[in-house]
């Protein structure tokens, strides 16, 4: 297809996709000569998901082109590849290591990770955003005064195991190692909002059935 009908397609401007082809967001398309190209349905797909990064994720272009970079990197082994493309997205801030509560709470995130027999995890701690993540929130939990007890976080935890064999299951379907990356990047930057209202649809179905409208 040509740029005209690739814009047409994805509803992207042709003004935007050559504002991408230059900052390195889209591969070039094939030269057909000096002043034309030809884009395929791997195009259209990045795109996509591109425009999506940064109009629903708020990506600045820098944080999508890092992003696209792991995802491209066919030298990396699929873990490492979908750790790195993750990681490269925005995280909280890194903890203050001499803060009472975050030193208990690393301890209480590893006794958790220990319990789980998540042992990989375990294995990526000191490079993992999303274990300083748990522990951030853990220890603003404690500083704030919630207890919640750690029988109730394991099975927060085990959940989470659950929603993430589906995540991988559908990952599976794709064909492409590029293409299994891009929609596990998808899935952080746009599953996890609608897992968020799940869960609150959940807990106000549960409130009404055992609590009725009163």
């Amino acid at each position: 297809m040509r740029l005209a009908e690739l814009s047409e397609r994805s509803g992207v401007s042709v003004a935007t996709i050559k504002y991408y082809l230059r900052e390195g967001l889209l591969a070039p398309g094939r030269q057909i000569n000096t002043t034309t190209a030809e884009y395929d349905e791997e195009h259209l797909r990045r795109l996509r998901l591109v425009r999506a990064m940064i109009q629903v994720g708020r990506l600045p272009v820098a944080t999508v082109r890092e992003v696209l970079g792991h995802v491209d990197d066919d030298s990396l082994g699929r873990t490492i590849r979908l750790g790195a493309a993750l990681w490269a997205l925005p995280q909280v801030p890194e903890p203050d290591e001499e803060d009472e509560y975050v030193q208990s709470a690393h301890r209480e995130v590893d006794k958790l990770l220990e319990t789980l027999g998540w042992s990989n995890s375990q294995a990526l701690v000191t490079i993992s955003p999303s274990y300083r993540s748990l522990v951030v929130a853990v220890a603003a939990l404690r500083r704030l005064g919630y207890d919640w007890p750690p029988e109730l976080v394991v099975n927060y935890a085990k959940l989470m195991h659950q929603a993430a064999v589906l995540d991988l299951d559908f990952v599976e379907t794709h064909p492409s190692e590029a293409e299994k990356v891009e929609t596990a990047v998808a899935g952080a930057i746009f599953v996890e909002p609608v897992l968020q209202a799940l869960h609150r649809l959940a807990q106000e179905e549960e409130s009404a059935r055992r609590y009725g409208f009163e």
